[in-house]
Formats: C-alpha cells, structure tokens, sequence
C-alpha cells in the first residue's frame, strides 16, 4: 500500500530533474550547456503539469528562476506556551491553524528567524529556548513543489499581545484537548503538535529528528 504522506514518485522525479537542471545551470560554462538544462527544466514541469492542474508554462517560469546550487528550503516555527496553552494563529490563505512560522531569509539565524516570525504573525516577543525537532517535509502531506526541511524552535514567551498579521485573521493558545479540526497541515501536521506538547512537558526529551 502507498504512504499518503510519501511524495507520488513522480514528483521525486521531477524535483530531482528541477535540482539537476539548476545545479547544471549554475556552473554551466556555454550557451549550449545551459540550454541542455533548460531543456530539463522544462521536462520536470511537463511531467508535473501532466499529473496537477498546474500550468507547464508557468512551472517552466518557476523552475528557471530558480539559481545557484538547489538545496532543500528551510522553513521555521515557534511553539510558544502560556499556562500549558499552545500558540497557534490561524493562516488567512487557507484558514488552517498553525505554529507561528514561515520561510527562513537568507542570513537568518534560525533561532531569531522563528522568534520574528511569532512577533510578526501573531504579536509576541519570545526567545527561542530549545529545538523540539526537525522535519523532512517529504513525510507529510500535501506534498509541495520544492523540497523543504521544518525546524521547530520551543520558545519563551516575553510579552505582547494577540495581534494578526497580514498572513493570519486569529491568535490564541489551546490545550493540548482543545486543538482545532481544522489544521494547516503543511505546516503544521499533528504529528509536530504531538512534540511540541511532549517537549513542554519534559525538558529532559532530546531533540526529533527524520
């Protein structure tokens, strides 16, 4: 039987062909080679376009504008308590709860970019503590077009107040019972829920890790 949470084999196919065709791209030395690789990326959104709703077009556009050596992204999250109450905020693209996080920039220390992004999404100043775990996104659904690593920081919470951002519409703390049905699941399944609230509750768990 298939894993759901297991990318289609396609889709590892094409990531793989996109990362190829970018790594080429970067250290290609003529016109030539670089339109070999062009060629590939243009392969990789043919065959993700044939399986998606999903434009081969744009997905050519994406691809190619992709640069330098490709690596998996990075995105972070601060699991912030207050009374044995998690922080969530609820995502106003998809209206799915979810930790407090987003793509770490280029030069981010992951800590502080995980501490920016409760302040910025939900109003809390926090100081990251520990990490409860990191995440190979491959083994969660939906599966998204490009490879990412979550790191999951436990977080002090400082002061502040529930502010919304411009990416969420709501900002409160839950019990562990009491977590919404309806979850941003990319990026934050149950199973990183489990850990947050296992990590609060004994400082002695090491670090997950895939």
């Amino acid at each position: 039987m298939t894993d759901p949470m297991t990318p289609p084999r396609w889709l590892e196919w094409a990531r793989e062909i996109q990362a190829l065709a970018q790594t080429g791209n970067n250290y290609a030395k003529d016109d030539f080679q670089r339109q070999r690789y062009h060629r590939l990326h243009e392969i990789a959104a043919e065959i993700i376009s044939e399986y998606t709703s999903l434009e081969q077009v744009a997905l050519g556009d994406v691809f190619k504008a992709q640069v330098g050596y490709a690596t998996p992204r990075i995105d972070v999250r601060g699991a912030v308590f207050e009374d044995g109450k998690l922080l969530l905020v609820r995502e106003r693209i998809d209206g799915g709860w979810t930790l407090p996080g987003g793509w770490a920039d280029v030069g981010d220390v992951p800590s502080e970019a995980s501490e920016r992004e409760v302040w910025e999404e939900a109003g809390f100043k926090v100081k990251a503590r520990r990490a409860v775990g990191i995440y190979d996104c491959n083994r969660f659904g939906p599966v998204a077009l490009f490879h990412a690593f979550k790191l999951v920081f436990l977080c002090d919470l400082l002061g502040g107040q529930p502010t919304p951002s411009n990416e969420t519409t709501e900002v409160a703390f839950f019990a562990q019972q009491e977590i919404p049905a309806v979850l941003s699941a990319e990026r934050t399944p149950p199973r990183i829920l489990r850990d947050v609230f296992a990590a609060y509750n004994d400082p002695a768990l090491p670090t997950v890790f895939d």
